[in-house]
């Protein structure tokens, strides 16, 4: 094959080994180098030889790299280093902060613009793959309403959102469907539904020595754009316990589209994803 896609890995958790395994399956793409805040030494890399790079040295590839991945978490690397990055690299990213997504639009837009770069935001699964069903669905049946149901399954993005809060050593957080919402969905009863009522979430959460459980569970439990407005159960554990029984990064879901033709047909359009690692998927979708 010619020349290959030289490509970049910003962020070395789930995500970036995620695209680092999965990049050794693309024959028209190259791995040059992983950029972490780590010290490169304790970067350990899973298939490539590529080299592990400090972030602060990622401008001096600038001319090295056809595209860089974004693989870091949406509530604090990601405002901060998709627009940075865009106005030096072609980028991809899957932010996945639903509300703030305009916003993060407008400033990666812009640097983009300014450096002569393209930037795609928001590609992963849900926003973007279901995303793309739900304008499907709704443009093959206009007459009709679009909902959503995530799980169960693990956040990547609310797990890191907690993972930020001081005092917390590790934490993953489990979205998970109202079952009795789903079937009143699919009976065609074209339910108003709320965000409480389509889910909960659970959280799992490992703390440092002497942190302030209950500081850590209120914040955890109003943090807007992430739990603030859903029913929120906080279970505390241990590291060993958080790391044997919380390791497997699943998730999936269904977008369903009740519409109507005629003056009374009834149609569902049902899309669904049952993924064994939600990382490795993501990765998927961003390299495609």
């Amino acid at each position: 094959m010619g020349n290959k896609i030289k490509i970049g890995i910003c962020g070395y958790g789930n995500l970036g080994r995620g695209v680092e395994s999965e990049i050794t399956k693309r024959p028209d793409m190259t791995l040059s180098a992983i950029f972490t805040r780590r010290k490169p030494a304790t970067a350990l890399r899973i298939k490539s030889d590529a080299p592990a790079v400090h972030i602060d040295s990622v401008l001096e590839w600038k001319d090295k790299i056809d595209v860089m991945i974004l693989c870091g978490g949406s509530a604090n690397d990601l405002p901060v280093q998709g627009p940075m990055l865009a106005g030096h690299f072609n980028t991809i990213d899957s932010y996945d902060t639903h509300a703030k997504i305009p916003d993060y639009f407008k400033e990666v837009d812009a640097a983009a613009e300014r450096g002569g770069n393209i930037s795609v935001i928001s590609v992963g699964w849900d926003p973007g793959i279901f995303s793309i069903m739900r304008l499907y669905a709704g443009s093959l049946l206009p007459d009709g309403t679009t909902y959503t149901f995530w799980g169960k399954g693990v956040s990547q993005g609310h797990s890191d959102a907690i993972r930020g809060i001081q005092g917390v050593e590790g934490a993953i957080q489990y979205t998970i469907p109202e079952n009795a919402a789903i079937e009143r969905v699919r009976s065609g009863g074209n339910p108003k539904l709320t965000e409480r009522e389509k889910h909960r979430r659970a959280c799992y959460v490992a703390v440092n020595k002497g942190a302030d459980t209950e500081r850590i569970e209120k914040e955890i439990k109003e943090m807007p754009d992430y739990f603030a407005g859903y029913d929120t159960d906080v279970h505390f554990v241990s590291q060993d316990e958080l790391t044997a029984n919380h390791s497997k990064l699943m998730h999936g879901g269904n977008v369903i589209h009740m519409g109507a033709t005629g003056a009374a047909n009834k149609h569902i359009i049902e899309f669904s994803l049952t993924l064994d690692s939600n990382p490795e998927f993501t990765a998927s979708v961003l390299l495609t």
